[in-house]
C-alpha cells in the first residue's frame, strides 16, 4: 500500500486549488482521485483484507510463541452413607461433604513440528504481499473506471462550449439575413433557412447538456460523493513523452500487477509443496506445569476425616512420528505438486496474455495520438476556411448556405478533436495501467 499512500499524498497537495474565477466548483483530476481512493466501496474492502493479513502474517499467529493456560476447579458432594459391617451394627452416616480444589499453570512449547510452522510463517508473509497486490489492483481498475467517466464529462463540457459559440454564430447570421431580407437584399427562403439552423442548434445543445448533466450523475456515483450541481471538471490533457511511455514498457512485465498477483501466487504454492513433506517428520513438544490441590474427606467407618494438600512442578517433553498415515501424506505431495505445476502454467499464459495487451495497447495509443495530430490540423484548415467564409458572408460574396456548411465543417472537426483528444489520453491511461505505472503517474 506504500505506493498508494504517496500517490493519495502527492494529488492531495493541489486539493485546495478547487475554485475557477467564475464562481463554479473545479473538480481536478487530482481531487478526483482522492474522493475514489477515499470513498470507493471496493477500496475499502480490499484495505480491510490488507489489514486482516497483515494480523495473519504477525509474530502473534506464527505458531512461534509458548501457550501459556491456567486451570481453576472446585467439586463438592453431599451424601449419606449407610455402612453394614459384618459383626457390627450398621453405621448410618449423614450429611457427609467432600471437597476438592485444584488450580494449575500449564505451559507448553512446540520444539519441531516438521518445519511446518517455519512454512506457514512465510506463507503468511507471502499472503500479506498478496492482499496488497489485490488491493492495488482493485485501485487501478477503479482508477481506470473513474478516468473514463472523467474524461468523457471533460469532452462533452468541450462540446458544449463549442455548441454555444456555433449557437451564436447562427443567431448572428439569422440577424444579418433578417437584417438584408428586409432591404430587398436576399428572399425570405435565406430567413427561413437561418431559422432552422438556429433551431437545430439550440436542440443539439439541449441534448449535449442533458447528457452532461447525466455524465456528472455518473461520474458522482463512482466518486461515491454529493458535489455541487454546477461543477466544472478541467479539460486540459498532458500526455507523458513516447520516449518515456516505451520505458515503461520494457519493465512491464516486471511491474504489471496481474504478473505480479500470478508470480506471489507461484511463490505460496512452492510452499504449499514444501507443507506437505512435514507429514513424514516428528513432532517434538515441550510441556511444564504448577499444580495445586486440596482434597476435604469426610470420615468413614475405617479412617477419619482428612484433609490433604499437595503441590508441585511437573514438566516433560512428547515426540510424536506418524509413521504410516494410510499414504495420506504421499496424496497431499502430489496434489500440491500438480497445484504448483498449473500456477506455473498460469503464470506463462497470463505474460502472454499482458504482452500482447501491451503491445495492442501501446499500438492504439499511438493511432489515436496520430489521430489527434491529424484532427488539430484539420480545425486548423476548418478554422482558417471558416474565417474566410465569414468575411466573404458578411459582404454578400457568398449565400447563407455557403456559409452553413463551412460552420457545421468547423463543428464537425471541434468535435472530432475533442474526441479524439480524451480518447488518445485514455488510451495512454489504460496502458499506464498495464506497463504498472498508473499509480506513479501524475495526471
Amino acid at each position: 500500500m506504500n505506493k498508494k499512500i504517496a500517490f493519495f499524498t502527492l494529488l492531495s497537495l493541489s486539493f485546495l486549488l478547487n475554485f475557477n474565477g467564475f464562481g463554479q466548483e473545479v473538480l481536478t483530476k487530482s481531487n478526483a482521485v482522492k474522493y475514489v481512493l477515499d470513498n470507493n466501496y471496493g477500496i475499502k474492502i480490499q484495505e480491510n483484507n490488507v489489514e486482516i493479513a497483515e494480523n495473519n502474517a504477525g509474530i502473534l499467529n506464527s505458531g512461534y510463541l509458548p501457550t501459556l493456560s491456567t486451570n481453576l476447579g472446585w467439586d463438592f458432594s453431599l451424601q449419606d452413607r449407610l455402612a453394614e459391617i459384618e459383626g457390627n451394627e450398621p453405621l448410618n452416616q449423614n450429611d457427609l461433604e467432600t471437597q476438592r480444589y485444584n488450580a494449575s499453570l500449564d505451559l507448553n512449547y512446540t520444539i519441531f513440528d516438521g518445519l511446518g510452522r517455519i512454512y506457514n510463517y512465510k506463507q503468511l508473509k507471502l499472503q500479506h504481499n498478496l492482499s496488497q497486490l489485490e488491493a492495488r489492483e482493485t485501485i487501478e481498475n477503479t482508477l481506470v473506471q473513474m478516468f473514463s467517466v472523467y474524461f468523457e464529462l471533460a469532452r462533452r463540457f468541450k462540446n458544449v462550449a463549442i455548441l454555444e459559440n456555433t449557437l451564436n454564430l447562427s443567431k448572428e447570421r439569422l440577424k444579418r439575413v433578417d437584417y438584408q431580407f428586409k432591404y430587398g437584399q436576399i428572399n425570405k427562403l435565406a430567413v427561413l433557412n437561418a431559422e432552422v439552423d438556429v433551431a437545430n442548434d439550440s436542440i443539439n445543445l439541449i441534448n449535449e447538456n442533458q447528457n452532461l448533466d447525466n455524465i456528472k450523475r455518473d461520474l458522482m456515483v463512482v466518486l461515491n460523493e454529493e458535489l455541487p450541481t454546477e461543477f466544472v471538471v478541467d479539460t486540459t490533457v498532458n500526455f507523458v513523452p513516447l520516449l518515456e511511455i516505451e520505458n515503461f514498457i520494457t519493465s512491464a512485465k516486471e511491474n504489471n500487477v496481474s504478473v505480479q498477483i500470478i508470480e506471489e501466487n507461484l511463490l505460496i504454492s512452492e510452499y504449499d509443496r514444501k507443507l506437505s513433506f512435514t507429514g513424514y517428520l516428528p513432532r517434538l513438544d515441550l510441556f511444564g506445569s504448577y499444580g495445586w490441590n486440596r482434597n476435604i474427606s469426610p470420615e468413614s467407618p475405617f479412617f477419619p476425616g482428612s484433609i490433604q494438600t499437595t503441590k508441585g512442578y511437573s514438566a516433560g517433553v512428547s515426540l510424536s512420528w506418524n509413521l504410516f498415515d494410510g499414504g495420506q501424506t504421499s496424496v497431499r505431495i502430489q496434489n500440491a505438486k500438480i497445484a504448483y505445476e498449473t500456477q506455473q502454467l498460469q503464470k506463462e499464459s497470463i505474460v502472454q496474455s499482458v504482452d500482447r495487451d501491451i503491445q495492442n495497447a501501446y499500438q492504439n495509443y499511438k493511432n489515436r495520438l496520430y489521430i489527434f495530430e491529424l484532427q488539430n490540423k484539420n480545425v486548423i484548415t476548418n478554422q482558417n476556411n471558416f474565417d474566410r467564409t465569414f468575411q466573404q458572408f458578411k459582404i454578400g460574396q457568398i449565400s447563407s448556405i455557403e456559409f452553413r456548411q463551412a460552420q457545421l465543417n468547423l463543428l464537425n472537426a471541434q468535435t472530432s478533436l475533442n474526441l479524439a483528444k480524451f480518447d488518445a489520453k485514455l488510451a495512454e491511461v489504460q496502458l499506464l495501467q498495464l506497463t504498472g505505472q498508473l499509480l506513479n503517474t501524475k495526471f
